[in-house]
């Protein structure tokens, strides 16, 4: 293993809390492995406006990944937005652009749920598989809907509020869960350590046609992954849309 003269490289990610994350684990394994001179850190905030004084302790900090409940919060903060994350309203990267003259620092945002769910659902889809129900309405729910939109799925948002775009679950009824062959948690319910949750949806509706698949990788098999399959779904958790992602993440932040 080289030694290195030059201060670390810091990469991170906020939110809260972030005792299911494997990001860490990841990117540190990677960095020891490709004997690159760069630290992944868990920086979990309470609150969004903590990221400035992230930013201000960590002067070698050149990216972050952003997880629940912040995709949306952080908005305010980015410089710049990529086309993807303005079309999807939220930001799970951030890349540390400075300006060497001033040290000028820019924060730009960018999205690379989309691509990572993408690239996870294509080889699941079948002629059937062509309209999905979306549990939940957050951040990544909205990277997940615009995911569908380029693969050419029909969807429904499901979330426990009424409005002009969204089906509360009460109303959902069999016909509509066999009309969606693909139903989708994109929720939180689930992640660990609170693994005794799930999405209060009608499980006994599902066939063995259906794909259920949880954002939630921690742990492997949550709750909604077990009542789906108890009623004969394919299922399948988050950890592939994670690796892709968390690639694409660091392609953004080294290009």
């Amino acid at each position: 293993m080289p030694i290195f003269n030059d201060p670390k490289t810091v990469y991170g990610l906020i939110g809260y809390p972030l005792t299911h994350s494997f990001s860490i684990d990841y990117f540190n394994h990677k960095f020891h492995a490709e004997e690159i001179n760069a630290e992944y850190i868990n920086f979990e905030i309470e609150d969004i406006g903590d990221l400035m004084e992230i930013i201000a302790e960590q002067p070698h900090l050149n990216g972050l990944n952003v997880t629940s409940p912040y995709k949306e919060q952080v908005l305010p903060y980015m410089t710049r937005l990529d086309e993807t994350a303005q079309v999807v309203g939220a930001v799970n990267v951030i890349k540390f652009v400075r300006n060497e003259k001033d040290n000028h620092l820019e924060l730009h945002g960018y999205n690379s749920d989309v691509m990572g769910f993408l690239r996870s659902m294509e080889p699941l889809l079948n002629e059937n598989r062509n309209r999905a129900m979306i549990l939940g309405t957050g951040g990544a729910s909205k990277a997940v809907a615009h995911a569908f939109k380029q693969l050419g799925v029909e969807v429904t948002i499901i979330s426990r509020h009424k409005s002009a775009e969204t089906v509360v679950y009460e109303e959902i009824t069999k016909a509509m869960v066999n009309a969606h062959k693909i139903i989708i948690n994109a929720t939180p319910l689930g992640k660990y350590p609170d693994v005794d949750k799930c999405p209060d949806f009608p499980y006994r509706f599902l066939t063995k046609e259906h794909l259920c698949y949880d954002l939630v990788y921690n742990p492997e098999e949550t709750l909604f992954m077990k009542k789906s399959k108890q009623n004969g779904a394919e299922v399948k958790n988050g950890l592939e849309m994670l690796l892709l992602q968390a690639f694409e993440s660091y392609s953004i932040w080294t290009k």
